[in-house]
């Protein structure tokens, strides 16, 4: 069985989840993912990596799955947790991706292994 540090081997390294960072992203497609204290929580995919990464930072509840379940998580009763929150806690994680002409592939494979906090649909086995 693979570690963690082979299935990202090809990913490139972790960086701050901030704008600066996502600014740098292709626009390409690829995968993304997203790490906690060096574990990954959400593996996803896009046509567009800078767009799909900025849109996490910046979008909302609509616009993103990951917005919303960040949201979810910082939400307390009486306050739900605004785009400024959800922002902020994924500026203090890391993003790491991969560019590739076959993106859904490599996140189904990498959801089916890692298990990822936010990824709610695990693919059946291909």
């Amino acid at each position: 069985m693979l570690d963690t540090e082979e299935l990202l081997a090809e990913f490139t390294s972790p960086r701050p989840y901030t704008m600066a960072v996502v600014a740098d992203a292709p626009a390409a497609p690829g995968v993304h993912l997203v790490l906690d204290g060096g574990v990954v929580v959400c593996v996803g995919y896009t046509g567009n990596l800078r767009s799909r990464l900025r849109q996490h930072l910046t979008g909302n509840r609509d616009s993103s799955v990951l917005h919303d379940q960040v949201g979810q998580l910082l939400d307390t009763p009486g306050r739900p947790a605004t785009r400024d929150d959800i922002a902020g806690w994924l500026g203090r994680r890391e993003v790491r991706w991969l560019e590739t002409d076959h993106p859904e592939g490599t996140k189904d494979a990498l959801v089916l292994a890692l298990r990822p906090r936010f990824n709610r649909q695990v693919p059946k086995p291909r």
